[in-house]
């Protein structure tokens, strides 16, 4: 049976260039900055919801690291993406190289 190769596309879907890629590393960054504070807000609201529903007067400082935490964890992996980005690509990946024998 003989292999049909599928017709390509006229515009090739890359990377946006120019002003709309520089808007879009902006947004990234801005996100970067606002996710940390909001999400710790976001868990001393909740934890407070908490506090006045079971009478405990801890839990919304448990919020507040939770929120912490899971808001520098998002933090640092958008950062990673980010970063990724900056380069270009042009690094080759690690372990993916065409290296020697690895002796």
């Amino acid at each position: 049976m003989p292999f049909h190769r599928p017709i390509p596309d006229a515009k090739p879907h890359g990377k946006a260039t120019g002003l709309v890629s520089a808007i879009v590393e902006a947004e990234k960054l801005i996100q970067i900055a606002l996710v940390l504070p909001c999400a710790a807000f976001i868990g001393w609201l909740a934890g407070a919801w908490l506090d006045s529903r079971l009478h405990q007067s801890w839990i919304s400082l448990v919020g507040i690291v939770f929120g912490g935490a899971s808001g520098l964890v998002y933090v640092v992996r958008l950062a990673l993406t980010v970063g990724k980005g900056v380069d270009g690509g042009n690094n080759p990946t690690p372990g993916k190289g065409t290296g020697g024998t690895g002796a």
